[in-house]
């Protein structure tokens, strides 16, 4: 095995509405959690079965606040109707569209619970997808 950080595992965002988190996403994903227990939620989504945690903002770390922290950025893609998507659905946009480069465009938005989702097209994604298969 090679390398430090080896893979996504979890992404995990905060919610003071768990329920209407979990709905809000189970919606914009087109799944139920995979896995549930009190004040926690999980999707599996991808190509790779990578988890999406929801967490009650009761557990959240003393001092933390939304948003802030890294962004992760997800492969998509049809990037401005997906960007258009979390919009309709409440999102509020956090960072528009923006080319980095040939193959590598990004978008983020704040979730209505107070987490930034960040979105891509992303070539080399779509690259190392099609060598496996």
């Amino acid at each position: 095995m090679s390398g430090t950080l080896r893979g996504l595992a979890t992404i995990s965002f905060w919610a003071d509405d768990l329920e209407a988190a979990s709905s809000w996403y189970a919606k914009l994903l087109g799944v139920e959690p995979y896995f549930e227990r009190p004040g926690y939620r999980e999707f599996r989504i991808g190509d790779y079965q990578h988890e999406l945690g929801l967490i009650d903002r009761a557990y959240a770390p003393p001092g933390s606040s939304q948003p802030g922290g890294a962004i992760a950025y997800w492969h998509v893609d049809d990037l401005p109707g997906t960007v258009e998507k979390l919009l309709a659905m409440g999102a509020t946009q956090h960072q528009g569209i923006r080319e980095w480069g040939p193959g590598f465009v990004t978008a983020s938005v704040v979730d209505p619970f107070g987490n930034i989702l960040g979105v891509m097209t992303n070539r080399h994604y779509l690259d190392i997808l099609a060598g496996q298969a």
